[in-house]
């Protein structure tokens, strides 16, 4: 199944080639969970404080059914 995954912030330097105007397409199979797709690309996943699947908050064990759009976001700080 392929992915469609965006990285925010830092998350972005651990992807060599990493478009931020596209995203980078990933290959996973079926029933593969957030965390899967992390490792997969070389993204610690205890470094992604945010996940959203198709816009929507999910957990790092979502399971993923193909053609899903994943975003990816680091602890940001500020102020």
């Amino acid at each position: 199944m392929t992915l469609t995954v965006w990285l925010s912030s830092s998350l972005r330097r651990t992807a060599p080639g990493y478009d931020p105007a596209n995203g980078m397409a990933v290959e996973a199979a079926p029933g593969a969970s957030v965390a899967d797709i992390c490792q997969a690309i070389g993204v610690d996943p205890s470094a992604v404080k945010i996940v959203m699947v198709d816009g929507r908050a999910r957990s790092m064990d979502h399971r993923l059914e193909g053609h899903e759009r994943v975003a990816l976001f680091p602890p940001v700080g500020g102020g």
